[in-house]
């Protein structure tokens, strides 16, 4: 299975969902939802994080959360383990209660966790499991609906305050019952299958955390590179290095410092792996067997020569995408 890209900072939001094995269930009766809520109130203390929601299914489950550390993993796998623990000894089994690594998104923003909120409350009606969101009590709904008694990790104040006017309960079920029709805009909003939130949003976590050589098992990683129009790099490091890439092109001699500055740049280029060496030659008027070369070339001089790796850092954080 391919694994994951966490995103993790202090204050990150995120909705986690997390399945059975082989889509079994991981809640038997009401005794077993009782222990995770406990588990999951146990990691809210012990990882410091804000539990807004939750709903648990027959299968799965889904919560939005707060890390004011930066410890999703942490948390996350000793709930998936203490509760597995749990479940384990109270029934008499052995081996993986849940399917894999869990699913994590990162959201931007408050105001996507009250759309969010509305999302997982509705899960319920979605699986046809109630009439009424009233009527399921393994959720967090009841408790924003109708300010029933929760449990008291649970924070609701944030989401509630989103909406304005003396009875936010009231706006919020509101909210709900006709947010089936929203939904849609949502997972619109849902970029590369991790990240809610703008494109804006999207850019400034790439610019922080997307590693400079995406790995090739974890697939959002190169989702994310890929979607980036490599011809907008090209032109501002071209412009940052005073290269006429044209000139490059048709030129058959180049000055020596025009030339150092072109490798510079083929090589942040080839780094990236957005670009084959052909498609890379065929930029600078130079064979793909060429690009090899150069790569070399560049990558020896970066073990022996300080001013010019110092130059290459600068522009190769254009290209840290």
């Amino acid at each position: 299975m391919a694994r994951a890209w966490r995103i993790e900072f202090d204050g990150a939001l995120y909705h986690v969902l997390s399945r059975g094995n082989e889509q079994q269930a991981i809640f038997r009766d009401d005794e077993d939802r009782t222990r995770f809520l406990e588990t999951l109130g146990e990691m809210a203390e012990r990882y410091d994080m804000d539990i807004f929601c939750y709903v648990l299914m027959g299968n799965h489950y889904h919560l939005l959360f707060r890390t004011n550390r930066s410890n999703l993993s942490k948390g996350m796998q000793w709930l998936g383990l203490s509760y597995t623990r749990r479940f384990n000894n109270r029934h008499l089994r052995s081996g993986h209660l849940f399917q894999g690594r869990f699913k994590s998104i990162i959201v931007e923003n408050d105001a996507y966790l009250v759309r969010l909120s509305c999302y997982i409350h509705r899960n319920p009606l979605r699986a046809n499991m109630v009439e009424r969101l009233a009527e399921y009590r393994w959720s967090s709904y009841p408790i924003y609906a109708y300010g029933r008694r929760g449990p008291d990790w649970l924070k609701t104040d944030m989401i509630l305050s989103q909406f304005s006017g003396s009875n936010a309960r009231q706006a919020y079920r509101e909210k709900v019952q006709r947010y089936a029709e929203e939904e849609k805009q949502l997972l619109e909003d849902l970029k590369h299958g991790i990240i809610l939130g703008t494109t804006e949003f999207v850019e400034k976590l790439r610019d922080a955390f997307l590693p400079d050589s995406p790995p090739k098992e974890i697939p959002q990683c190169r989702k994310i590179q890929k979607s980036i129009d490599p011809s907008d790099l090209i032109h501002q490091a071209a412009a940052m290095l005073d290269i006429d890439m044209l000139f490059c092109r048709q030129s058959r001699r180049i000055p020596k410092e025009i030339k150092v500055n072109r490798d510079m740049l083929v090589y942040c280029i080839w780094k990236t792996g957005l670009l084959t060496n052909e498609k890379i030659g065929d930029l600078f008027g130079v064979s793909y067997s060429s690009i090899s070369h150069i790569v070399k070339l560049v990558q020896s001089k970066l073990d022996t020569d300080k001013t010019f790796r110092e130059k290459l850092k600068k522009i190769n954080s254009l290209f840290k995408i």
